[in-house]
């Protein structure tokens, strides 16, 4: 029995009616599933302009098809993945018994189970795809779903909660929407799973609460995630793939490279690479509908404090403004150039937090093992990107490092291939979604033996009084004799 708290947001009195309707509609077949997860993609594609324009309004600049790739696009790939390959997820597995269990008729499998409410903490960075990616294993799986959307992304959380309600009943999913309180609220309420996507900071704070209830979570975090340059790496393409990830979103992605480790021969002439592929991608900042503004002052105050803090400390700043535009205008837009950060530091903030904008620190390395032993100094990212065409150093950075993804020669691209999981580990968080991972996470696998008409226990000499049989038995099993 869970513990009735006060309910002041209607949360609870939510979660409840939920979980009724859970219990009375078991089991869920898949037709269902398919149903729910097609109007989910359908909604989206209806109102993808509509959704734009939100998410356009919550950053003050975000590109409308950059929107409609990241959010809307991959969204709708994940439910209509899950729709399609639901039924085949939810087959019962065999498994194997121990010697002489099946040959006496007895069987075993595992049932994928749906666990009943989940909760989803939605952050405002990428405010449709991580409600509604998430929602495509959660749905799958056969739950129900309440999602708590970003204050910092109003806009963007109340048309999600008005398209959500005109095409699903509220014992189905709901979207709940305020600020801070209620999503401190949202994350003590007695879930049957909890999802969370964040800052590790606030990850920790969500775990403490759902621990209260023993609610399992999936905490989707972030952190320093690195960029390794190998010798043999093509310049061209590192300085494309980080001007492109870095600034896409303005930075303000949990796999966008936090730093990058350049052998330092090369350097000099890769970090120009970078600049001159940035350049080419934003050639003004100002008034560019394809850069993103930082999602609010704060943010923008607690960016160029990093760079200021950087400065003092010794390292040398580059910013990218290929047309020079004036510092007022770019902090009136909310919009940081690229910042290049040479001689960064362990004692600089920048390199002490996830940076989460388009600031960018660079490390040089003699031999590849300092890059690898100073990500194995640090948490863990959620995800670690190697430029390079040595095969063997390749093996040498994945064998000895940990993350919750790789990408190789590219960045990002690990997230978007709906039949990889996607997850952290260590303070970059715990479980994976994504395709059948999400299924999976959602579900609870359940354990089903089933008994042949042979009397096992008396077979083996397991009853009481114990004697000579279940000697015979353990011998058989140990090959010693007891």
């Amino acid at each position: 029995m869970h513990t009735m708290m006060p309910d002041p947001y209607g949360l609870q009195a939510l979660l409840s009616r939920q979980r009724r309707a859970f219990q009375q509609h078991l089991p869920v077949p898949a037709a269902v599933r398919r149903d729910r997860l097609r109007r989910a993609a359908g909604l989206l594609i209806a109102s993808r302009d509509r959704l734009c324009e939100a998410m356009n309004a919550d950053f003050g600049c975000r590109p409308r098809l950059m929107s409609l790739t990241t959010d809307i696009a991959v969204a709708v790939r994940s439910l209509q993945d899950a729709a399609r390959h639901v039924a085949r997820w939810m087959k019962p597995q065999r498994r194997e018994l121990p010697f002489p269990l099946g040959m006496l008729g007895c069987r075993g499998h595992v049932e994928f189970q749906p666990k009943g409410v989940v909760g989803i903490v939605a952050p405002w960075n990428y405010p449709v795809n991580l409600v509604f990616v998430p929602l495509a294993g959660v749905l799958a799986a056969g739950n129900r779903a309440m999602i708590k959307t970003s204050e910092l992304a109003p806009a963007t959380g109340e048309v999600c909660r008005e398209l959500i309600a005109a095409e699903f009943d509220g014992s189905e999913v709901a979207v709940v929407t305020g600020d801070a309180t209620v999503a401190e609220a949202f994350t003590r309420l007695p879930f049957d799973h909890l999802l969370f996507t964040g800052s590790t900071q606030i990850g920790r704070a969500v775990m403490r609460a759902a621990a209260e209830h023993l609610v399992p979570v999936t905490l989707e975090l972030g952190g320093k995630c690195p960029v390794i340059v190998g010798r043999s790496a093509d310049g061209t393409r590192v300085a494309r793939a980080v001007a492109q990830h870095k600034l896409m979103n303005a930075g303000q992605t949990c796999l966008a490279p936090d730093y990058v480790f350049l052998p330092r021969e090369r350097a000099d002439a890769l970090v120009a690479d970078i600049v001159r592929e940035a350049a080419a991608m934003y050639p003004r900042i100002v008034d560019n509908p394809d850069y993103t503004a930082v999602i609010d002052a704060r943010h923008y105050t607690r960016l160029a404090g990093y760079l200021e803090d950087a400065r003092a400390l010794g390292a040398h700043v580059t910013l990218v403004n290929p047309a020079g535009d004036a510092s007022e205008k770019l902090e009136g837009e909310c919009k940081l150039p690229l910042a290049i950060v040479r001689g960064a530091s362990d004692a600089m903030r920048v390199m002490q937090q996830e940076i989460f904008g388009p600031v960018l620190p660079v490390l040089e390395y003699d031999s590849i093992d300092e890059a690898i032993a100073h990500v194995n100094a640090h948490e863990r990212p959620l995800a670690l990107y190697y430029f390079g065409h040595d095969a063997a150093e390749e093996r040498r950075v994945l064998d000895r490092t940990h993350s919750g993804g790789v990408t190789v020669n590219e960045m990002t691209f690990h997230c978007g291939a709906e039949d990889l999981p996607f997850g952290g580990v260590g303070a970059s968080g715990m479980g994976a979604y994504h395709g059948v991972h999400g299924f999976r996470e959602f579900s609870h696998a359940r354990a089903v033996y089933r008994q042949s008409r042979v009397d096992v226990s008396a077979l083996g000499g397991m009853r009481p009084p114990y004697g000579d049989r279940l000697k015979k038995t353990i011998e058989r099993q140990l090959r010693v004799k007891v």
